[in-house]
């Protein structure tokens, strides 16, 4: 019993995603931010819908394994803006990440394979993390562009960072180019 007190601590945990608000968007005035799990959610949906677009094939299972764990950290250690991940050594921000996730997995007997799959996602080191990053990304400029349609303004920093970006499969970067061309006719 005492190993299902902690999946309930676990789930509850969790949960906490779900209030956390995505801060970069909170800091640039952005009306009713979207949550961590919200973006989660998207990026599993994204990663999902473009698996079986590329031409290479990709085990799904993976890709949805780590789309969901690829933020499950930030409940222990928030969601950190741009601004102070910049301030934060990387692989002190890694290592921190990893502790946390391992924190959390304690319980899952299957802690240790998704632990190796979320860290294939933090080093790239898949084509399934590869797609999952680009994922990620697509479904931050997904909801920037959604803020923008709404109202917001102030947001183009996140669209000359994605100009900048270098996106893993030719496909996300095509439709980075058609959401951008979507953007209001006030934004630049």
């Amino acid at each position: 019993m005492a190993q299902h007190d902690d999946l309930v601590d676990l789930f509850l945990e969790a949960a906490t995603l779900k209030r956390m608000p995505r801060t970069g968007w909170g800091m640039r005035g952005v009306a009713h931010v979207e949550s961590v799990a919200e973006h989660s959610f998207g990026v599993a949906f994204v990663a999902l819908a473009l698996t079986d677009l590329l031409e290479e094939p990709l085990d799904r299972e993976k890709v949805l394994i780590m789309a969901l764990l690829h933020d499950l950290a930030e409940v222990r250690l928030t969601d950190l803006p741009r601004s102070a991940v910049h301030l934060i050594p990387a692989e002190v921000k890694s290592k921190a990440e990893a502790t946390a996730l391992a924190d959390l997995l304690a319980p899952l007997p299957g802690r240790e394979r998704l632990r190796a799959l979320w860290q294939e996602f933090e080093d790239h080191a898949s084509p399934e993390g590869c797609l999952v990053r680009d994922a990620d990304k697509l479904e931050m400029m997904v909801q920037c562009l959604r803020y923008e349609q709404s109202g917001s303004r102030g947001l183009e920093e996140f669209w000359a960072a994605m100009d900048r970006h270098v996106w893993h499969y030719p496909l996300c970067a095509e439709l980075y180019t058609r959401l951008k061309a979507l953007r209001p006719a006030a934004s630049p």
